[in-house]
């Protein structure tokens, strides 16, 4: 699964994954292989991020849009950080 991670400024992460755990507006929710199409609004929260290798990434999102069609995912922040 591909995922690129986007904001206004800059191209923050892309490369294959395992799962992306993101904070929707309906509540949290993860994506994994082959999850079924879909478009959903980000509230603030945490983005969670695990390779391929299986090292966990973790930011920090004040919002945005994530799409997940046919394991490419693209997840648009309106800004984003690292988070410890």
């Amino acid at each position: 699964m591909k995922i690129e991670i986007i904001t206004p400024d800059q191209k923050v992460y892309e490369g294959d994954i395992k799962s992306v755990r993101v904070p929707g507006s309906k509540g949290s929710f993860q994506v994994l292989k082959d999850h079924a199409p879909i478009v959903s609004t980000l509230d603030k929260g945490p983005v969670i991020v695990v390779d391929q290798a299986g090292n966990v990434l973790n930011y920090e999102i004040t919002g945005g849009v994530i799409e997940v069609k046919m394991n490419h995912i693209i997840l648009l922040a309106e800004s984003i950080a690292v988070a410890s």
